[in-house]
């Protein structure tokens, strides 16, 4: 691998494996970022030199966090079409292009949702947010200057407490805000008008897959009858789930959940720190996507509408059969 192209690649990768760059849409979006740079610094002169090293490029980006379907799905949209370019100057104008696109209709995506989804939230609400969604807090922030909510709960989320990002994020723009354990979702809930939450992925059976302790926190939701709105845009939607893949979930290092100790502190103590969990449809009662609000059960139609299918991503445009990841 030539060292100047892949730095982009090289530091992306690292980031967002470090979490210095977590959330699916900032993760997303960081990576076609780091395609377009890359080809954008490259210069050799073999159009399938250039294929290579963009394919390996890609399992770089992807290796980081396998499990996310918002990562796939935004190497593959912006890499489409470009096997099938003739030449250099063609597959970097390609991907440069559906990189932009990318990167325009993502940050549009939240715009719309903000819109969308603060109707739905009721005058005077009181709500409750899980770890750090921009989708989920777009929402939140054009609920409360339109008068709609009063005040914002937002758990912990550990291990790496991603809530204390919501909370600095709300109190800088002036949403009273207050944070709680995870394990005190349910003594609150009953105060809880709404509950906003982002997604990583939307399975096509409408399950979301999101930080660990959304599917308990749903579940409380659900018990108390309080609403649970999801935000997601559609690149979140998971193709390979049409055609029967499970989504992989994520199982990181033990030193994540022993800090400050250090697992060899606790002799003969497993660790377990799965990063997300499946919240099954029943528990909630709307997915709000720049396409407008839908029930979870509608998750296939929008990826049959986005995608066409699992076989239009994962394989090149028109037909093509050549796969990046």
């Amino acid at each position: 691998m030539k060292k100047g192209p892949f730095e982009p690649v090289r530091r992306t990768s690292e980031a967002i494996r470090t979490m210095e760059i977590r959330g699916a849409g900032r993760i997303a979006r960081a990576a076609s970022s780091a395609l377009s740079e890359m080809v954008e610094i490259w210069d050799g002169p073999s159009r399938d030199e250039l294929l290579s090293d963009l394919k390996k490029a890609a399992g770089m980006l992807h290796a980081t966090r396998p499990s996310a379907v918002s990562l796939r799905n935004a190497i593959l949209l912006t890499l489409k079409g470009a096997e099938l370019e003739e030449d250099v100057d063609s597959i970097r104008e390609a991907v440069r292009n559906n990189s932009s696109s990318f990167l325009k209709a993502s940050r549009e995506a939240v715009e719309v949702i903000s819109r969308i989804g603060m109707k739905r939230i009721p005058k005077g609400s009181t709500v409750m947010t899980h770890c750090n969604s921009s989708a989920a807090l777009s929402i939140i922030e054009a609920a409360f200057n339109d008068g709609r909510i009063e005040e914002v709960y937002a758990t912990e989320s550990r291990p790496w407490r991603q809530g204390q990002l919501t909370a600095g994020w709300l109190a800088e723009r002036g949403i009273p805000v207050t944070m709680i354990v995870d394990s005190a979702a349910r003594f609150f809930m009953n105060g809880m008008d709404m509950v906003c939450v982002g997604a990583d992925t939307v399975a096509a059976n409408g399950a979301v897959i999101n930080k660990i302790g959304t599917a308990q926190i749903a579940l409380a939701a659900h018990e108390a009858r309080t609403p649970f709105m999801v935000a997601a845009e559609t690149y979140k939607f998971s193709p390979e789930t049409l055609m029967g893949s499970l989504v992989e979930i994520e199982d990181r290092g033990p030193e994540e959940v022993a800090d400050p100790l250090k697992p060899e502190d606790l002799p003969g103590v497993k660790f377990k720190n799965p990063v997300f969990d499946a919240t099954p449809p029943e528990y909630i009662d709307s997915i709000v996507c720049e396409l407008g609000i839908i029930s979870p059960y509608m998750a296939t139609e929008i990826i049959r509408e986005m995608f066409g299918g699992f076989r239009s991503l994962s394989s090149g445009r028109n037909g093509s059969d050549f796969r990046w990841l």
